[in-house]
């Protein structure tokens, strides 16, 4: 029961095209490396952007006090 034959996996794989066509699968799968390419571009963008905000940190500000008194 737990196993499949050669004739399930060639009545599911049957399936499959009937339902997306021979067309539809590689096309799916480019959306997908897509989506893959633009979601590792924008975690870098997000990576890149703090490391210019990081130069400031190092800075001092200095404060003389007023001497009115």
């Amino acid at each position: 029961m737990g196993s499949f034959s050669m004739w399930h996996w060639l009545i599911v794989l049957a399936i499959v095209l009937l339902l997306f066509g021979r067309g539809k699968i590689p096309e799916l799968m480019g959306d997908v490396a897509k989506g893959i390419k633009s979601f590792k571009k924008g975690m870098s963008d997000d990576d890149a952007t703090p490391e210019a905000g990081r130069s400031d940190l190092g800075r001092t500000v200095d404060h003389k006090a007023d001497e009115t008194k």
